[in-house]
């Protein structure tokens, strides 16, 4: 069943994709375009751009198309594009930085963009792409995720989604266990959760799930699955401080520690338990949204069970669920012609309906902006939209961020290996706030320094 509604909807992304670069071909208005190049253009410009494996924007073939488009309008400008990944991309970010080899676009999230290279004064300021052509349709919510404290905006949104678990239906089917779950509104209660897994144990599925912990990739997902559980939260609504110190959350973890059938793996990343879990060898995975399902699908042409996408469960069965935005972020090298090359890169996939709608497809993510003709005919998509109503607050933008990704999984191990619960919470959350109060000390440095050399007579 899956199986053919992924291939209704790669073969409708096919068709859109292919219609959009029809269309831009023939449009008389980018002839006129293509013609009135500037001399920059002319002379030649060269990009580079690292792009995380945000759905097909981590494909070579998918990207080279959508290069080709740009280049078409554009064909003084030459993108080189490297690939990174969620194990050793930021390593090579930070190592590039270093080295002084930053490229001139990234396609990420915020959290990357705005909260960790934005602080560290790193990005180059989009605002003027924000105050033209279709920014005022972008939802609010991103709007505020894109902008940093400084007011200054590192960020333009391509596309969002919301994070996900999934279970095997097959199994809680033959388990006894889909008595415990809603499947219209994908919601179960964190009691219900606790019986289903029970049911799977008693089946003889020993490894209903797990709390994967060898480092950040896939984290929202860990995250999304402890806040829901007891109803704690992570940051407060200021997304000043970290609050996970909590009764709520406490208990969530001991909760996961004493329930047999769930384990803390300390070797294991997100993309480990989604192959765990795409093998059978799983009743569940945490670490789940559409795009996955599309990319395992396709992977594991065997698959042979029916994934049933779910929300995390809740005490009250009211998810709360992580977000996810990315787009494209500008390092600032200080070459103005660099500079205005890439702003026109991000205005080619963003403020051209046919070209923006390149952009989402090849992320099989959404909108950032109503379009509400982009899936219309797609039943998968259609499917995982029932999760936009559980969408919650976009706190990964908190300062500190970076360091507290990396305490989180920290803890994770330290439950795992038997540390008292309520003392890894707190050193956690002490970590956690002393990395948001040197994020903040550092920008406010940052724009004391700033002021001092514009007030300077030396200055120019």
């Amino acid at each position: 069943m899956r199986r053919r509604i992924l291939a209704a909807f790669t073969v409708c992304a096919a068709l859109m994709l292919a219609a959009c670069g029809r269309q831009q071909e023939q449009t008389p208005e980018n002839t006129t375009e293509t013609a009135a190049k500037t001399e920059t253009e002319s002379q030649g410009t060269e990009l580079t751009l690292w792009t995380y494996p945000v759905g097909d924007w981590g494909n070579k073939s998918v990207v080279s198309n959508l290069i080709s488009e740009f280049q078409k309008q554009y064909p003084g400008y030459h993108v080189s594009v490297e690939y990174l990944d969620y194990v050793a991309g930021d390593e090579k970010v930070e190592q590039a930085a270093k080295d002084g080899t930053l490229p001139d676009l990234v396609l990420e999230g915020p959290e990357r963009l705005v909260a960790n290279w934005g602080d560290k004064g790193w990005m180059a300021d989009l605002s003027d792409l924000w105050e033209s052509g279709t920014a005022g349709e972008i939802y609010e919510p991103v709007r505020d995720a894109c902008r940093h404290g400084n007011g200054e905006y590192y960020e333009f949104p391509l596309c969002m989604t919301t994070h996900c678990m999934v279970i095997n239906r097959d199994l809680f089917e033959k388990a006894g266990a889909l008595a415990y779950i809603d499947e219209e509104s994908r919601t179960w209660t964190t009691d219900d959760f606790v019986r289903a897994v029970e049911a799977l144990t008693a089946y003889g599925q020993k490894e209903a799930g797990i709390v994967y912990c060898a480092g950040q990739g896939g984290d929202q997902g860990t995250r999304a699955l402890v806040t829901n559980l007891c109803g704690g939260a992570f940051t407060d609504e200021a997304h000043a401080k970290y609050v996970f110190d909590s009764p709520e959350n406490i208990e969530a973890l001991q909760l996961l520690k004493d329930l047999e059938g769930i384990s803390f793996d300390k070797d294991a990343l997100g993309t480990d338990e989604i192959e765990r879990f795409v093998k059978g060898e799983l009743a569940m995975a945490f670490c789940w949204n559409v795009s996955v399902e599309i990319s395992q699908t396709v992977s594991h042409p065997d698959l042979d069970f029916d994934m049933l996408p779910m929300a995390f469960p809740s005490d009250e069965g009211e998810p709360t669920l992580q977000g996810g935005i990315w787009g494209l972020g500008i390092f600032d090298s200080g070459d103005a012609a660099k500079l205005g090359a890439a702003k026109d890169f991000i205005r080619f996939f963003t403020e051209d309906d046919k070209n923006y709608a390149r952009a989402v497809l090849a992320s099989a993510y959404w909108p950032v902006r109503e379009m509400p003709e982009l899936y219309a005919n797609d039943v998968l998509m259609k499917e995982y939209s029932v999760f936009t109503q559980y969408l919650g607050d976009y706190y990964q933008v908190t300062p500190g961020w970076a360091d507290v990704r990396t305490a989180w999984w920290n803890m994770l191990q330290e439950v795992g290996d038997g540390a008292d619960i309520p003392q890894a919470v707190k050193k956690f959350n002490d970590t956690a706030n002393a990395a948001a109060q040197a994020a903040e000390n550092e920008q406010e440095s940052g724009a004391a320094q700033a002021a001092e050399e514009q007030q300077s007579p030396d200055a120019v």
